[in-house]
């Protein structure tokens, strides 16, 4: 019987996969701007081939292509109608493309952009907008696990993890910070945040997105610090600053962003400080491609396939690789 994520965690870090909105937009299936899921429906295939890409790089887990699937999000683009069927499509072709193998399928769910503090009528309706989204993944599925991310509100995250918890499967929550100094929009600090969310039933807290992995990584340790439980860190594969720590706020977003990816050995930097760190859940967010999780695989020893070791027969170089003597980075 394939184990959950939970008795994977407890045997050691669990590699996440990577990004799926802005390398669907670079190849021309996502539209910049809402970033909405429509591929789900209008082009499975390109789905499910970067799906299959992430897992051939050795990831454990295939997040849905659910992020922005929710209602209110689908209107803007005059998709309010196809909800349903996209949460539905979704979780059937992550699943499609993980079976036969051991790695995980979580649905995901993300910010509203519906919720609004001041005014608790919305805090209901951020409750239907989720409950409608697990609901069909659940009938398309179910799910292995829940994975609610993106959320600056630890308000709307709690919101995320009331109504996942109540389908009975293991509940993850990643929170994101935008300003220099990390705290929620109503001003909790990381470990704040992760206390409260831990406390509420989550079994997996952390941080994902807008970050790069420098700006990540002490903040998912902040979050280790302040709970027993198992925390996850997905940072953006974009280089970000100190002063700037939100690659979305750049100007660069969205459509220059290519100078500011950073390299595989720097995702495969990051893992391994994650990992030494005792950061359960390593994975990465936006910009990250299967280049970059297959580098953070190799640093957690979960690359599926061994390498061919080769040399030349001879004394003369067969390759610019041999004959200028080049070595890959020690991951």
């Amino acid at each position: 019987m394939t184990k959950g994520i939970l008795e994977r965690l407890a045997d050691g870090p669990v590699l996440g996969d990577g990004g799926y909105l802005l390398e669907l937009e670079k190849r021309g299936y996502v539209q910049a701007g809402p970033f909405t899921p429509e591929v789900v429906i209008e082009h499975p295939d390109a789905l499910a081939q970067l799906h299959s890409e992430f897992l051939r790089a050795g990831a454990d887990v295939l997040q849905t292509m659910t992020f922005y699937a929710s209602d209110d999000k689908l209107a803007t683009v005059g998709l309010a109608g196809q909800v349903d069927e996209i949460n539905r499509r979704a979780v059937q072709i992550a699943r499609r493309v993980a079976s036969g193998g051991d790695a995980l399928v979580a649905g995901n769910l993300s910010l509203t952009w519906a919720y609004v503090p001041e005014d608790p009528s919305t805090a209901d309706h951020v409750r239907e907008l989720f409950d409608r989204q697990l609901q069909k993944q659940i009938e398309a599925g179910p799910p292995d696990f829940w994975i609610g991310e993106t959320f600056s509100y630890l308000g709307e995250a709690l919101l995320f993890v009331e109504r996942a918890k109540a389908t009975g499967l293991p509940v993850m929550v990643t929170m994101s910070f935008e300003q220099p100094v990390p705290i929620s929009y109503e001003g909790d600090t990381p470990a704040e945040c992760a206390r409260r969310l831990s406390d509420s039933g989550a079994d997996i807290v952390g941080v994902n997105c807008l970050n790069g992995p420098e700006q990540a990584l002490p903040i998912a340790i902040e979050m280790r610090e302040a709970v027993e439980g198992f925390v996850a860190a997905q940072p953006v594969a974009y280089r970000t600053t100190a002063e700037y720590p939100d690659f979305t706020s750049l100007p660069e977003f969205p459509y220059e962003l290519d100078p500011l990816q950073v390299s595989r050995h720097e995702m495969a930097d990051f893992t391994r400080k994650a990992r030494d760190a005792g950061i359960d859940y390593i994975g990465s967010c936006c910009g990250a491609v299967h280049a970059h999780v297959r580098a953070m695989a190799k640093v957690l020893d979960k690359l599926p396939t061994e390498e061919r070791d080769w040399k030349s027969e001879t004394d003369r170089a067969m390759s610019a690789y041999e004959y200028y003597a080049h070595t890959e980075t020690e991951v």
